[in-house]
């Protein structure tokens, strides 16, 4: 294995060709669902597929100075939002914190590694434990409460409408979403431009009931192997950053990926430094 030939590989996968590049919602899909998992927007150091250089078919693409006109920027920001509205994929702030894209097959397994078995009304053990802002417990009352809500509205069941409590009201949202317990549902547009949030438990409900079910061991090893098969070799430090992983654990699905023949431990690939796990080829 050399690094072009393992770039050549990706390639086919990340749809970084011409010839492969995303067109539409059913290729978006499909990619999606063949890797499992991405990023929207931003390539991260980790390998990681993304959806915007899938739209752009290329293997480096430039990020555009005018967003506002550009085609591959206006067709990626569109598939993220009309996908999750139609429950085809999750979509939320989780690896590295960024923008993220789950197919259906996977948000089990990062359901229940993030969520364990806890219901949404668990959520006042976490914040009575210390592992929950106090707005961010404000925002799961009103959303409880109310049921799904505009961001306007939301803001104002909260009691944090004013401008300089913005960023607490956002840093909130995102901390309920990478801790899995909301999802944006929606972007609105008219009157003005505005997301609709739902507890996550409501929105997916029959996948939640599946990730309640899984194993912990099971789902780690799920998402293992599907990172593995997607982006052809990594190592376990890299998938452990990646997905917030502890060492041991990342190594035993690493292990049975290997015991069941679809890896390969201990490789070297000419033009990178470091041993390398390598997936087989089917």
């Amino acid at each position: 294995m050399t690094r072009q030939m393992l770039e050549r590989l990706r390639d086919n996968t990340f749809r970084r060709l011409p010839r492969l590049r995303i067109r539409g919602e059913r290729s978006a899909l499909a990619f999606i669902d063949e890797v499992g998992f991405c990023s929207t927007f931003h390539r991260v150091r980790e390998p990681l597929p993304c959806l915007w250089v899938a739209v752009c078919g290329q293997r480096n693409p430039r990020f555009p100075k005018h967003t506002h006109s550009d085609h591959s920027i206006g067709l990626t920001w569109l598939l993220k939002d009309v996908l999750p509205a139609k429950k085809q994929v999750y979509y939320g702030k989780l690896l590295k914190g960024r923008p993220t894209l789950i197919s259906l097959s996977c948000f089990p397994a990062f359901f229940h590694l993030i969520r364990g078995n806890k219901g949404s009304g668990d959520y006042l053990g976490d914040y009575r434990a210390g592992l929950m802002t106090r707005t961010a417990k404000v925002v799961m009352d009103a959303l409880l409460d109310s049921g799904p809500q505009y961001t306007p509205d939301l803001r104002g069941a909260c009691r944090i409408k004013a401008p300089e409590q913005t960023r607490e009201f956002e840093r909130a949202i995102g901390e309920l979403q990478r801790g899995f317990w909301i999802v944006k549902t929606e972007e609105r547009y008219e009157p003005s431009f505005s997301y609709r949030w739902d507890l996550l438990d409501h929105w997916l409900e029959e996948h939640v009931a599946a990730a309640q079910k899984l194993d912990r061991a099971e789902a780690v090893y799920h998402l293992v192997r599907t990172h593995i098969e997607a982006v052809h070799s990594s190592r376990p430090d890299l998938i452990g950053r990646l997905l917030d992983l502890p060492p041991a654990e990342v190594m035993a699905g690493v292990d049975r990926l290997i015991s069941e023949q679809r890896a390969v431990p201990d490789q070297s690939i000419q033009g990178l430094p470091g041993r390398w796990i390598v997936g087989c080829l089917p």
